[in-house]
Order: structure tokens, then C-alpha cells, then sequence
């Protein structure tokens, strides 16, 4: 007798359809798998004989043959079990086909019967929906997640007997739904920061405000102890709430990876990681014979913060230069390149020498080589794509927490960038982009118009300061977001003398490159 289950496999951060196909036969009695399948999914025979033992189910000395298919494409992972059990039960006439018209399988088995959870639900249910797919049988601890998905039935079970009953008596299935009230995003989360507790350095909350309203690339960079990794942490308080639209996103890259908690199917808050400075490579861009999505996804929508820049092995910080311009990364592999999203805002901390002092020589013990050393770990078209870059410094006194009055809240700070984006939606209405951070040349030359006055102005400091053109851009793109802030329609001489000063970090500190 022969059937056919469905199933799914992940690809990256997307789902595929897999056919499970089961035939029981006469034959030499023995359990068969064919396919393009991983050690783990050949296994799967021995876990589907052992439960079927251990859940009261004979299997006959028959020849039992199971193909995956599309069977040239490599299939990975244990939640095919689930599939590949049921797809038997059916042949041996212990469940009716028919109550498997529009279902699809998830999950993988225990030795004892027991339905395990698995990784990339999300995608997988996904993926059913959009093929059709009108009811998807998971392990119980995965329902929630498969319930974030409209129009789609997510059916738990604990172990293969208990399914094996569901599905001999269709009508007693119950399964969860959408609900809207289960996946509200939190408008108003809780933070055991604040900006508040930044005293002074009025440029430095400038700074980090309008990187997270325009979704600007920002540097901090001062002397060791003065705030800066301080003021990149407080960054995640004022990023305005996720829309579903990027919360599904998120959600789908951190089902894979297996960092959604049971009680949680879908991230309701925008992320901020923060990686050591000996991660490797696949752990910051992704990678694994089946690639996995790394840190600088896993930020997508939110911050990801480089603490010790210069401690990063250069090869590794200029590993994030093209997700920086193009928004995802491509992890190529010989049989296969995997895109994820990259979308995050970079924040990155760094002392300006080893010692931490410079440029106060008055204590700063690192020689002029010793510096130049230190600061050239960071490449230079790294810091081209930094839009802006704050000198973060010691403060002239003293400072305690009752002499100095504490600075805006976090909540003021995020509600002026809330507004501020809500006029960048409506600027690009219709476009393929949604901050300033992230304008072309075309977008440029059509919402940054400068008055005479102001375009002289910008043009003499230019030749002044010679930046690249990626630099005059961030410039430009910057005043706009600062406009924004402000409430301005228009930028200003006062927006644009703010933009250029927090691009002339480069020259201050790596003008050894220009000769200066």
C-alpha cells in the first residue's frame, strides 16, 4: 500500500515542501530510506520502529520503503520523523487517508513514542499556509509558534499514540487559531536603563537619537570609562515598537536558530545583540553546512553593538561592509548560497589607543606608532559607512549623581523619533526604502534640497574636507534626519554644521592617512 504525507524542510530562512512517500510491500522484510538525506534523517527508521514498539503499533516483516522527495535536494534535520511515521501508519491501515487530505507533519519522535519540539516551526508553517494547507500537527510545545500564522489550524500532540487517535476520529480534532490578542507588539517596554542617567554629553544623546531615527551607522569613540558603551546600550530604549510585518521577519530568523521562547511565537521587541570580539566569522555573517543566520541577522530591525571595535579582528569588522550598503548577507556554500536579511543598525564603541587615554598626552602612554597601529585596525572604507562618528570625552569634573540634573527621559526620546520616522514613512510613500539612512543619490538630489546659501556653504567645506562621495552623502542624510528631529521641512545651515561635525571623527582621529 502506498501514501503520501507532507512535510517541510528549511532552506535557509524560507521553508520547502517535502513529499513523504511510504510503500509497504511483500518483500525481503526491512525499513528503506531514499533521498538526498543527512545522517540524522537516515536515523529516522530507528526512531519510527522503536516508538511504533513502545507505542502499542506491530510493524510487519514487510518491506517498508520511504522516499523524500524532491529527493535531490538535501534534507536535514529530525522533524521529518513525525511525517515519515504517519505516512507508514497509514499504509498498514491504521489511519484512514482521507483524514489526512490538506495536513502537513511536523515533529520529531522519541524512542519512547513521544512527540519532541523541533527548530523553524515559523517558516514551515509558513510555507503551509501559502501551499493550501489548511491544518499542520505539531509537537505541543511548538503550537504557539504555529499559531502565528493566519488561516492555518495548529494541531499538538505529545506522542504518536495520542495523534494516531486524533486522527482515527477527525471530528474530535481541535486545533488553535490566529489571535490577534496573543501577538500584540509591547508599545511601551520596560527597561532597567534610561537616558536619563546620562548626564551632560548633550552631543553624545544628540548623536544616538538621530542614529536610531534615521537609521544611521554610529561610532563612539573617547577614552576608556566615559560613557560610551553606557550611552549604545540605551540606544534599544528609545527604538520606536516593531510593526507585524517586521516582527514576522524577526520571528522566522530566530524560529530557525531556536531562540523563540515557548510562551512567545512571534519577538515583540526590537533586538539588540552584542557579540564578543572573538566571535568568528560564521557566528557574526552566519554560516554551517546548512547555514544559519549569525549575529548581524539576528539584529535585523534593531542594534547590533561592536563593544572594543579595534579588539575585532579587521578581517572580521570588514566582513559587515556590504551588508552595511546592500541590507542582507549571502552565505554561499558549494551546493547552495543562502540569503538572510542584515538589516540592522550598527553601533560600535572603541578607545581612541590601548591605554584608553588618547588624546589627552598628558596621560596617554602609547607612542605615535602604538597608536597608529591601534586606530588602522579599522579599516578606512569601514569608516566610510559610518554616517555618524561622537567623541565621547572625560568629563571637566567631578560628576555625581545629585550635582548634575538628570537629562531627558528615554520615553521623550523615543516618542521625537517616532515622530520623526512617521514623516520619513510618508516621504517615501511608494519607495523601496523606508529611513533616511538608507537613500540613493536619486533620493538625495530629491528630498535634501539646499538653499544657495547653504549648498556654498556645504561645497567650501568640502573642499576643505575632502570626504569621499559616500561621505558627502551621509552628510546630507544625516542633516535630513536632523530636520526631522528638529520638525523642519527644510535643512538648515544649523542641521548641516551638526551633519559635517559628526562625519569629521575620521580626520580627528585617522588624519595619519590624509598626512595630516
Amino acid at each position: 500500500m502506498f501514501s503520501n504525507i507532507m512535510s517541510f524542510g528549511l532552506c535557509g530562512v524560507e521553508a520547502f515542501p517535502v513529499s513523504v512517500e511510504a510503500d509497504v510491500n511483500d518483500g525481503l522484510p526491512g525499513f528503506i530510506m531514499v533521498g538526498y538525506l543527512a545522517q540524522e534523517v537516515r536515523e529516522a527508521q530507528e526512531r519510527v520502529r522503536a516508538s511504533f514498539k513502545n507505542s502499542g503499533f506491530r510493524l510487519p516483516p514487510r518491506k517498508i520503503t520511504v522516499n523524500l522527495s524532491p529527493a535531490g535536494v538535501r534534507k536535514e534535520g529530525t522533524a521529518y520523523d513525525l511525517a515519515i511515521a504517519v505516512s507508514v501508519l497509514c499504509c498498514l491501515g491504521q489511519i484512514a487517508p482521507e483524514s489526512l487530505n490538506g495536513s502537513a507533519f511536523i515533529g520529531e519522535l522519541g524512542l519512547d513514542g513521544s512527540i519532541k519540539p523541533v527548530r523553524g516551526i515559523l517558516p514551515r508553517a509558513y510555507a503551509a499556509a501559502k501551499l493550501g494547507i489548511q491544518r499542520v500537527f505539531l509537537p505541543r510545545e511548538n503550537v504557539r509558534e504555529g499559531m502565528a500564522v493566519r488561516g492555518l489550524e495548529a494541531v499538538g500532540a505529545g506522542s504518536l499514540k495520542e495523534l494516531a487517535g486524533l486522527l482515527a476520529d477527525p471530528a474530535s480534532i481541535k486545533g488553535s487559531w490566529f489571535d490577534d490578542s496573543l501577538f500584540s507588539v509591547e508599545e511601551n517596554p520596560e527597561f532597567d536603563m534610561d537616558f536619563e542617567e546620562l548626564r551632560g554629553l548633550a552631543t553624545v544623546r544628540r548623536a544616538s537619537e538621530a542614529a536610531v531615527a534615521g537609521k544611521h551607522n554610529i561610532l563612539y569613540i573617547g577614552p576608556a570609562g566615559t560613557g560610551k558603551t553606557m550611552a549604545a546600550r540605551r540606544l534599544a530604549t528609545i527604538l520606536p515598537p516593531l510593526s507585524l510585518e517586521e516582527s514576522m521577519e524577526l520571528s522566522k530568523l530566530y524560529s530557525i536558530c531556536g531562540l523563540l521562547p515557548a510562551d512567545r511565537p512571534l519577538v515583540r521587541m526590537r533586538p539588540f545583540r552584542s557579540p564578543h570580539h572573538s566571535a568568528t566569522a560564521a557566528a557574526l555573517a552566519g554560516g554551517g553546512r546548512n547555514p544559519r543566520p549569525g549575529e548581524i541577522s539576528l539584529a535585523t530591525h534593531g542594534v547590533l553593538f561592536l563593544d572594543e571595535l579595534a579588539e575585532f579582528p579587521p578581517a572580521l569588522v570588514d566582513l559587515l561592509r556590504q551588508p552595511m550598503e546592500e541590507g542582507r548577507i549571502v552565505v554561499s556554500r558549494s551546493s547552495r548560497a543562502v540569503e538572510f536579511p542584515a538589516d540592522p543598525l550598527i553601533a560600535a564603541a572603541m578607545n581612541p589607543c590601548k591605554c584608553g587615554f588618547y588624546p589627552d598626552l598628558g596621560r596617554c602612554r602609547c607612542s605615535e606608532a602604538q597608536i597608529r597601529r591601534y586606530l588602522g585596525r579599522i579599516s578606512g572604507p569601514f569608516l566610510d559607512r559610518i554616517d555618524i562618528g561622537v567623541e565621547v570625552p572625560l568629563p571637566p569634573e567631578f560628576v555625581s549623581a545629585g550635582r548634575q540634573e538628570k537629562g531627558e527621559s528615554s520615553a521623550v526620546m523615543r516618542d521625537r523619533v517616532t515622530e520623526a520616522r512617521k514623516r520619513q514613512e510618508e516621504r517615501f510613500s511608494g519607495e523601496r526604502i523606508r529611513f533616511n539612512g538608507q537613500m540613493k543619490a536619486r533620493h538625495i538630489e530629491r528630498f535634501c534640497p539646499l538653499s544657495k546659501a547653504d549648498q556654498a556653504f556645504l561645497e567650501d567645506v568640502f573642499r576643505r574636507l575632502p570626504f569621499s562621495i559616500r561621505g558627502q552623502e551621509k552628510i546630507l542624510k544625516t542633516a535630513r534626519t536632523l530636520a526631522d528631529l528638529d520638525g523642519k521641512r527644510e535643512i538648515g545651515r544649523e542641521q548641516l554644521m551638526e551633519a559635517v561635525a559628526f562625519r569629521s571623527f575620521e580626520r580627528s582621529y585617522w588624519g595619519f592617512r590624509y598626512g595630516e
